[in-house]
C-alpha cells in the first residue's frame, strides 16, 4: 500500500506579516518556504560537504561531488564508528555551522518568535545513503533529543533538490497540539526513538491529519515546533546521497539544554577546539556565551525508556533491536548501557 502524503502549505505569502507567521504556526505546528535561502550560499555548503564525502570514500569516485552520486558500498548510518570518522570532518566545517547565522534565517525566526532566536550550536547534518531504508530518521518530536523548553523551534532545510524519492521531511499538522511529550520506544534510524502515532492517535485526534510532505527545492526550508511529530521519508532512489541541515533555535533568555551547547557527535567525542581548528575567522567561536540562557541539565528519561524498549524487543528476538545492542555493545563496551547491552545478546545467545 503506498503512503498517502498531503503537500505542505507554503507560506510565503505571510513571509512579511509576523502576526500571520505565528497564527499560522500556532495552529498547523509548522511554516513551509519555498526558495526562501540564499541558494548560492546553499549550492557552496552542498559542494563543502559532498567533495569531503568524496574525500571520505562514500561517493563514487571519479563523479562530480555536487551530484551526489554514493557508493553504496560504504553504506553506513549514525552511531557507527566508520560513519563518525567522515562525520566529524564535515563537523568542522565553518561553512556548515555559519549556515545557522544566515541573515534570512536569523529575521524569520525573530518574526516567529517575537524576540532574537539564539542558533542552537549543537548543530546537525543528516548524510543519507540510498536503499538504506531499515535506517530512515522514524517518526518523533524534536523535544525528546534536545530539550530545554517548548518554544525552541527547529528548521530543516535540504541541501540541494530534494524530491520525495530522495527521502525529505514529513510532519502530521496540528501535531503539535497534544501539548505533551508522547511515548516513545525503540527504532533504528537517527534518535533510535519512534512513536507509534496509530496507538498515540486513540487519546489525541490531532495526530488524525496525516503526512505532509513536498518535492524540496534548494534553497526551501521547513520549520517547526519541539512537539511537532515528524519523520524523514526513506531514500529509495538507486545511487543519491540526501544530505540536509537540522539548525535549531532557542528563544533568547529560555533556558537551553546542556547537551546542546556540545558538537553533535554520536559515538566519539568532538570537541569545539577540534572542529575550530581550521577555520579562517574567530567570530562564531563560542557565540551562546554572549547570550547567557539558562543551561537546564540533560534529562535521560527518554533515553531511557528507548534503551529500555530495546532490550525488551532484543529478549523477544527482535532483529533490529538485536542489532542495535550489538551496536552499543561495540561502540560503548565500557558504558553502563555497553555492559548491559552485551549481557543481554549472551543471555539471548546473539553475542
Amino acid at each position: 500500500m503506498v503512503e498517502q502524503l498531503g503537500e505542505l502549505r507554503d507560506s510565503n505569502d505571510a513571509k512579511n506579516n509576523p502576526e500571520e507567521l505565528r497564527r499560522r504556526i500556532n495552529d498547523e505546528g509548522y511554516l513551509f518556504f519555498k526558495q526562501f535561502l540564499n541558494r548560492d550560499n546553499l549550492l557552496e555548503l552542498r559542494r563543502q560537504i559532498l567533495t569531503t564525502l568524496q574525500e571520505g570514500g562514500w561517493l563514487t569516485a571519479g563523479t562530480d561531488p555536487m551530484d551526489g552520486i554514493a557508493d553504496v558500498t560504504k553504506r553506513c548510518t549514525e552511531g557507527e564508528r566508520k560513519y563518525e570518522d567522515v562525520y566529524h570532518k564535515v563537523q568542522k566545517l565553518e561553512a556548515l555551522h555559519r549556515s545557522a547565522h544566515w541573515p534570512e534565517t536569523l529575521d524569520m525566526m525573530e518574526k516567529i518568535m517575537g524576540r532574537r532566536g539564539m542558533p542552537v550550536p549543537h548543530q546537525i547534518v543528516r548524510l543519507w545513503f540510498p536503499k538504506y531504508t531499515q535506517y530512515t530518521t522514524p517518526i518523533h518530536q524534536d523535544f525528546v533529543h534536545f530539550q530545554g523548553n517548548f518554544d525552541n523551534i527547529t528548521v530543516w532545510a535540504p541541501i540541494g533538490d530534494c524530491p520525495i524519492e530522495l527521502g525529505g521531511l514529513a510532519v502530521v499538522p496540528g501535531s503539535h497540539k497534544v501539548g505533551e511529550v508522547l511515548n516513545h520506544g525503540f527504532a533504528l534510524g537517527a534518535g533510535m526513538l519512534n512513536l507509534d502515532v496509530e496507538k498515540e492517535a486513540i487519546r489525541h485526534p490531532e495526530l488524525t491529519s496525516g503526512w505532509h510532505t513536498t518535492n524540496y527545492e534548494a534553497g526551501d526550508f521547513l520549520t517547526f515546533r519541539s512537539l511537532t511529530v515528524h519523520k524523514a521519508l526513506p531514500n529509495v532512489t538507486d545511487d543519491k546521497m540526501r544530505v540536509s541541515l537540522d539548525n535549531r533555535y532557542n528563544p533568547v533568555g529560555e533556558p537551553i539544554s546542556e547537551r546542546m551547547l556540545i558538537p553533535h557527535s554520536p559515538v566519539g567525542e568532538l570537541t569545539w577546539e577540534e572542529i575550530y581548528q581550521d577555520w579562517q575567522s574567530d567570530d562564531l567561536k563560542y557565540f551562546w556565551r554572549k547570550y547567557n540562557d539558562p543551561i537546564m541539565p540533560w534529562d535521560m528519561q527518554y533515553s531511557n525508556k528507548g534503551f529500555a524498549d530495546t532490550v525488551d524487543r532484543a529478549r523477544a528476538g527482535e532483529a533490529h533491536a538485536i542489532q542495535s545492542l550489538k551496536t552499543t555493545a561495540g561502540n560503548k563496551s565500557n558504558t553502563t548501557r555497553g555492559i548491559m547491552s552485551k549481557q543481554v545478546l549472551e543471555e539471548i545467545g546473539a553475542d
